[in-house]
């Protein structure tokens, strides 16, 4: 029998791939993104303002220079499997203001991705953001039992490293000049949570998302990490 180091065992039965479904949180509502969003995506865009098209930034599309492009890409982007997308209707204002999708799902290796996220100017830094982060977690996590989640953004994208380490990913290194994006070259930030990690981050987000544990005024008592 051989000696050398090798991975502990696991179960190796392959996770179920996620279903459409809509999702339903204190904040937010996701539903599986439909091509009727379009309109209230090209709203929240706040396309030609600062905010607006610096939201795109760090994706591989937008701005876009009209309502039916958005509308071309929304169809488009919807239809897929892989990536699985989201619309994010914040409850209090009952409008869809950004998207987000589960990616990369591998059920054979248990790993799956939060990527794409996509949050207009009216959706940064709520906390509907945050939750909807957690929602689709929760689903990767409790619902399919994936074992790997992985969060991976341009490495000079400092919100979105920021937002993995609130979530409670870890950093796992850096891909150098990985990919192409919009012409320029990206170096990529890789991060993830492992199963046994997930618990701590899933009672670490209840307990920021409480009701509890925000002001009068909206602002949350305690900080996420």
């Amino acid at each position: 029998m051989s000696t050398l180091p090798i991975g502990p065992l696991v179960d190796a039965t392959p996770r179920p791939l996620p279903a459409r479904i809509r999702l339903r949180g204190q904040y937010v509502e996701l539903e599986p993104l439909h091509v009727r969003h379009a309109a209230e995506l090209w709203q929240a865009a706040e396309a030609g303002s600062e905010a607006g098209d610096a939201s795109w930034t760090y994706l591989g599309y937008g701005p876009f220079v009209s309502e039916a492009a958005m509308t071309a890409f929304v169809g488009d982007f919807a239809c897929g499997h892989d990536p699985m997308a989201w619309a994010i209707r914040p409850v209090t204002t009952g409008v869809v203001s950004g998207f987000l999708t589960l990616m990369e799902i591998q059920p054979k290796n248990s790993a799956i991705e939060l990527g794409h996220i996509w949050f207009s100017p009216r959706l940064q830094r709520t906390r509907a953001a945050t939750e909807a982060m957690y929602l689709l977690l929760k689903l990767a996590a409790d619902d399919l039992g994936y074992r790997r989640l992985v969060w991976k953004c341009n490495a000079l994208n400092a919100p979105s490293r920021r937002a993995a380490e609130r979530l409670g990913f870890t950093y796992e290194g850096l891909l150098r000049a990985a990919m192409v994006t919009k012409g320029r070259l990206r170096d990529t930030a890789h991060y993830s949570m492992l199963a046994d990690e997930w618990p701590a981050a899933r009672a670490r987000l209840q307990a920021w998302l409480d009701p509890s544990n925000f002001a009068p005024d909206g602002t949350a008592k305690s900080p996420l990490r």
